[in-house]
C-alpha cells in the first residue's frame, strides 16, 4: 500500500510551460490514494486547464482569493494551509520561488504557503541560466532555511531552445519523491543494497552494437521499495531510455558488460543486499571494429569472447553479513537452470522468470517469477506487476532473512 494512501497534497502550479506535466502528477498521487487539492497562480492559468485538474482532483480548483462564479465565495487560505499534509509547488517557477522566500504574499497561492502548517516541497522550473542565476540559489537556501524542501531541477532541452539544468522532473519523479517523504522508514534502515539493471550493448564496430530489450523496470521497482523501506539503494544501470528519479537511490550509468563488472565490484564490498536483475550481455565482440565497418557482399563473421561474470565474482567473494540474489531468463528447464545458476555462482537465492510467457519480462510492466536456492523452490510468485513483485520479493527476503 502506498504511503501516500489518505494524505492530503496541496499541489500548487505556477505559470511554467512545464505545467503540462501536472494532470499525470496529480493522477498519479490520486491513484496512489492521496486526497488532491489544487491551487493555481493568475499565471498558471495561461498554461493548464482548471477544468481538466477538477476533474482528475475530483475538487474545485483555486486560484483567486474570491470566486465570483460561486456567489464570491471566499477561498480561505489559512484553511487551506491547515489542511494539507503537505504543500507541493510544481512546476515552482522563479518568481514564486522569491515570493515564498521573502514572504511576499499577493496571490492565493503564496497566501497559501505563509499560512502552512505542513512541510512545502518545491519542485523548480526555468530556463538554465535563471536557475544558475545567484539570487535564485540564494531563494532556494532561504527556503530550505524554513525547513522547506527542494527537488534538484532535471537536466536536459528546454523551452527556450537551450539545454541544461532547469526542467521540470517527469510525474512519476515527482511521484517517487513525494512518496519517499512520506515512506516509514523501517524495516531496511541500515542496509545498503546494490542493484545492477538494464541491458548491456556490445559494440561491434564504432556505430553498432549487439544488445537485448532488457528496460530495466524490474530493477528499478525493486530499487524504489527497498529506499521506502528505508534502505541506502546504489544501482548499476545499463542504458535504458527511461529510469524515473528515486529519493535515496545513487544511479551509477554504465554501457557496457565490462564497466558494468567492474563498477559492481567497486561498490560491492559496502554492501549488504545485492540484487542482480541486469540482463548482462554473455558475449562480447572479440576485437570490434575501430570506425563504421562499410556493407559488402560478404558475411561478417564475428568472434565472440565470453563477458565477466558478475554474479559469480560477487556469489563467490561475499562475507557472511552479505547477501547476494541473482535473476535468471531461461526459455528452457527454467527451474532447473536457476537452481543450477544458484549452486555454481554462490547466490543465496536465485528468481527464475521465464522469457517466453506473452506480456511478461524483458519491456513489460509485469513479470512472474519462482525464487529458489540449492535445495529448491523456496516460493512462486504469480504474474503481477514489477512493483507489486519487488513488494513481494522484498517481503519473502526479509521474512527468511536474508536481509540481515
Amino acid at each position: 500500500m502506498s504511503p501516500l494512501r489518505g494524505k492530503k497534497i496541496l499541489l500548487g502550479i505556477t505559470g511554467s510551460i512545464s505545467a503540462y506535466k501536472a494532470p499525470l502528477f496529480v493522477r498519479l498521487l490520486k491513484k496512489s490514494g492521496a486526497e488532491v487539492q489544487v491551487v493555481l497562480t493568475p499565471s498558471a492559468l495561461d498554461f493548464v486547464s482548471p477544468l481538466v485538474l477538477a476533474t482528475l482532483s475530483e475538487r474545485p480548483v483555486f486560484h483567486a482569493f474570491v470566486d465570483g462564479s460561486q456567489g464570491h465565495q471566499w477561498n480561505n487560505h489559512v484553511e487551506l494551509g491547515c489542511w494539507a499534509d503537505a504543500i507541493v509547488v510544481a512546476p515552482a517557477s522563479s518568481v514564486t520561488l522569491a515570493k515564498g522566500a521573502t514572504g511576499l504574499c499577493d496571490n492565493l497561492l503564496t497566501a497559501v504557503i505563509l499560512s502552512a502548517k505542513c512541510p512545502v516541497i518545491w519542485a523548480p522550473a526555468m530556463d538554465l541560466d535563471m536557475y544558475a542565476f545567484g539570487a535564485t540559489q540564494n531563494n532556494f537556501a532561504t527556503l530550505e532555511s524554513f525547513g522547506h524542501y527542494i527537488i534538484p531541477a532535471d537536466s536536459g532541452p528546454l523551452a527556450s531552445g537551450l539545454e541544461g539544468q532547469g526542467r521540470l522532473p517527469e510525474p512519476e519523479s515527482l511521484f517517487s519523491y513525494v512518496e519517499h517523504f512520506f515512506g516509514e522508514k523501517g524495516s531496511m534502515v541500515g542496509e545498503r543494497v546494490l542493484i545492477t539493471a538494464g541491458p548491456t550493448q556490445e559494440p561491434l564496430d564504432a556505430v553498432r552494437f549487439l544488445s537485448n530489450a532488457s528496460s530495466g523496470k524490474m530493477g528499478w521497482a525493486l530499487a524504489r521499495s527497498a529506499a521506502l523501506r528505508g534502505a541506502q539503494v546504489d544501482v548499476v544501470l545499463g542504458p535504458v531510455s527511461d529510469f524515473p528519479f528515486i529519493p535515496g537511490v545513487q544511479v551509477h550509468s554504465v554501457v557496457t558488460a565490462e564497466e558494468m563488472f567492474h563498477k559492481t565490484l567497486s561498490l560491492f564490498p559496502t554492501s549488504t543486499c545485492s540484487v542482480f536483475t541486469a540482463a548482462v550481455a554473455d558475449y562480447a565482440v572479440a576485437t570490434p571494429e575501430k570506425g563504421k565497418r562499410k556493407k559488402t557482399d560478404e558475411p561478417w563473421n564475428l568472434s565472440l569472447k565470453p563477458t565477466l561474470d558478475i554474479l559469480k565474482a560477487c556469489g563467490q567473494s561475499k562475507q557472511k553479513h552479505q547477501k547476494v540474489i541473482g535473476f535468471a531468463l531461461e526459455t528452457d528447464n527454467g527451474l532447473a537452470n536457476a537452481q543450477e545458476k544458484a549452486v555454481k555462482k554462490g547466490a543465496d537465492v536465485v528468481c527464475f522468470n521465464p522469457a517466453n510467457e506473452e506480456g511478461l519480462g524483458f519491456g513489460s510492466t509485469h513479470n512472474r517469477v519462482v525464487m529458489v536456492n540449492a535445495s529448491g523452490i523456496i516460493k512462486e510468485f504469480p504474474a503481477q506487476s514489477k512493483q507489486d513483485l519487488a513488494e513481494a520479493l522484498w517481503d519473502t527476503i526479509e521474512a527468511l532473512s536474508v536481509v540481515k
